[in-house]
Parts: structure tokens; sequence; C-alpha cells
């Protein structure tokens, strides 16, 4: 059974000069679709099907990312359903030179598992083996962790 550690994917972009809007900060469309893959990402590796987006929960901006920084996106598995799989997805803006991070934006995704006529499959149930997953289950839920 998958966990949420082994679904946890964190990935690098930095913020060029096509990808800003007129404050030169990420465009947030641009954040979203980076939201988007990664979360879909983490959600195929624990459904091991093909995963396609069916709701986005309170996408909320908290501050922008910069032109020449890096939006670090990370992405878990907290919770499974019987064909879809939610997955919560966080966004840190990063000073490539210190390594410094602020939270820009979160939000929690829906994907549904399908095969390849597109009919929505059975997906696993989430297991939670580690203190780790604990953290990230509860992370996941906005719930504090269990000891």
């Amino acid at each position: 059974m998958p966990t949420p550690t082994s679904t946890y994917i964190e990935n690098r972009d930095q913020i060029q000069p096509g990808m800003t809007n007129n404050y030169d900060t990420a465009h947030g469309g641009i954040v979203m679709k980076l939201m988007d893959e990664v979360g879909a990402l983490s959600a195929m590796r624990f459904a091991e099907e093909t995963c396609v987006t069916a709701r986005v929960d309170g996408l909320d901006f908290t501050r922008p990312v910069p032109r020449g920084e890096t939006a670090v996106v990370e992405a878990w598995v907290y919770d499974a359903g019987r064909t879809s799989v939610r997955v919560r997805v966080t966004v840190d803006r990063e000073d490539p030179r210190t390594g410094a991070r602020e939270q820009t934006c979160e939000s929690r995704f829906v994907f549904v598992a399908v095969d390849a006529d597109g009919d929505p499959v059975p997906v696993p149930d989430v297991e939670v083996e580690t203190d780790q997953d604990r953290e990230l289950r509860a992370a996941g839920l906005d719930a504090p962790a269990e000891n």
C-alpha cells in the first residue's frame, strides 16, 4: 500500500521573464500549472494509474514569487476515495542564492485515476506507517499530527 511519504514529490522552477505578470512576479496561472503538474505526479505515483484533475479546493496566494527566485512545489497524497486521490500542494518562494524560503500558496487538489479509455478506476487505500506519514497526513487534513 502506498504511503504519504512514498508519494511526496518536490520540484523547483526558477521564475523566468516569460512566466511573469506586469509586477514582475510569477503569473498566478503559471503557479497553478506548476501545482497541477506536481500534484498529478504525486497522485499517479500513489494510484499507479494516469490521474486527471477533478477539483482544486481554495487556492490561496499569500505572497508573490519574484522573477529570478525559485518556486518550490511540494505535493503528497493524504487521503483517497474509491477512484479519487486527495493531494496537498504547497508552493514556497526560495532565494536561489541563500536558500531562504517563504510559503506563497497552498491548496488541496482532487485527482481521479483513469484507465486508457478515460474511465475511473479504483485506487488503493492510504497506508500510514511512520511518523513522517502521520505528519504529512495531518498537514493534508490540517489537523495536529498524532503521536
